[in-house]
This record gives structure tokens, sequence and C-alpha cells, in this order.
């Protein structure tokens, strides 16, 4: 089942050459459950950061992050990453790199089930044993993110996983992305630096201003699925986003 995330952070730094750096300022606001929801804004303002603590693999930062009522901690198999590089085991085959996000106390025949379940459902099922190495980028992405969703995750984190492949195979697998998620209906969290591509495939956008990182504007993306890219409706919220990803706005506060 898909959850809400609450956001509401006050500050985020790190220690760099023994002085403070203010990577994220306040960004505040609801991800609603079954929702795509886009994280734009200039290179460095604390993207990914930002995804890094909703998932619970940075803790250190002034505020609060919840997934449902739950306080984030730490990682855990509410939330599921993809990042850009597929990061998968070279000496694993498919099957093999996609059942290992099975949890230990999982039944194996089970686990492997659920595998080959997703293997198919990414259009795999003829390399369900190749090796990594025997796998185009964009193959060993729809590893990822079936690795990622093995354990029907409560919310999917994606940090830029199409952001290395050429324009042909990141426009399939946008679409793949979108049709699975319209069956599935996971909490979706993506950064991007394409703004195309947050057009495509949200039901809302969040803009960060320039580091420190805040919440300057929040769209809602009122474009009928699935997406027309050529549509002079598309272009011009396109356009409007772009241009309002390089502003800085009196930071918003709502729920999306």
């Amino acid at each position: 089942m898909s959850k809400t995330v609450s956001i509401d952070i006050r500050s985020k730094t790190v220690e760099v050459s023994n002085q403070l750096l203010r990577i994220l300022g306040e960004v505040e606001t609801v991800v609603r459950a079954g929702s795509f929801v886009s994280i734009i804004g200039p290179s460095g303002c604390g993207k990914s950061t930002l995804l890094r603590l909703i998932m619970g693999l940075d803790t250190e930062f002034d505020g609060d992050i919840r997934v449902g009522t739950n306080p984030v901690t730490g990682p855990g198999l509410d939330r599921g990453i993809v990042f850009q590089e597929p990061r998968l085991l070279p000496w694993a085959t498919v099957l093999e790199n996609v059942a290992f996000a099975a949890p230990a106390s999982a039944a194996k025949s089970q686990a492997i089930a659920n595998a080959r379940r997703l293997i198919d459902l990414f259009g795999l099922t003829d390399f369900v044993d190749a090796w990594p190495k025997q796998l185009s980028g964009g193959m060993m992405q729809r590893v990822a993110l079936a690795r990622a969703m093995l354990n029907l995750p409560e919310v999917l984190l994606m940090d830029e996983p199409f952001g290395a492949l050429d324009a042909h195979t990141k426009t399939i697998l946008q679409t793949e992305l979108a049709t699975i998620f319209e069956a599935q209906k996971t909490t979706t969290i993506l950064v991007t630096h394409d703004v195309e591509e947050a057009v495509f495939l949200s039901d809302y956008i969040l803009v960060l201003s320039t580091r420190p990182g805040r919440l300057t504007n929040i769209f809602e993306i009122d474009l009928p699925r699935p997406r027309d890219r050529t549509s002079s409706d598309f272009s011009k919220l396109r356009f409007e986003i772009l241009r309002a990803a390089f502003s800085d706005d009196v930071v918003a506060h709502q729920s999306v």
C-alpha cells in the first residue's frame, strides 16, 4: 500500500574543509499517497541530498520526515531507491540481482517467484539468466527498477535513473515507467534535471531554489495520460516550469 511522505526540513548542513555548508533550507510539503512527484532545480541545490534524507541514508538534519505516521530514522523496506547507475552485482544473473533485494526472512521460492514476475513486467523475460555485462544500459536500469520494487515498497525514490541513457532509450523507459505507475500507483519521488521528463511523468513538480535549496514552487500537472510531448499544452507547461526552476520566489508551504 502506498503511503504519504511528510517533509518538514528546516536545514541540512555538511562540513567541508572544517566549515559548515548549508545544503538545504526550508522544504515543507506532503506528498500524497499514490502520487508521482518530481523534484527539479539548479545543479547543487540539494535535490539528491533531499532524496537521501527521505530514504534514511542520511539522518543528520534539522527537521522531520515521515512515511505515513512513522518517522524516518534510517533505511527501510517501506522505501525502494534507484540511482543513476544501476549498481548491479556483476557476478549475479538478472534473476539473482532482483531476488537479492528480498529480506533474509523471506522464503527463497517466494522471492524467486516475485522476482520473475517483475522481470516479466519490465520486459526482461528473455534475459532472466543473463549477466549484467550482457545487458544494455536501458536493460540494466530495468533490472534496477525491478529490484527496487521487489518488496512492494510504499514509496519509490529515484535519483536521475535515466540521466546516463541515450535519448531514445530514455524516452522508451519513461513511457514504460508511466505505464507501470498507472498500474501500481506506488508513491514515487523522482529527482531529475530533465523538465520534459518531469512533466511527462508527474502529478506534481517541486521546484527548489539555488543552494541552500528551498521549496519555491509547486506545479500541478493537469494533463491527461498518456501524455503527448508534442501538444501545445505540454510545451507551454514545460516552458513555464523551466523558467520557474531558475527563479527565487517566495517559499511555498503546501501539500501535494
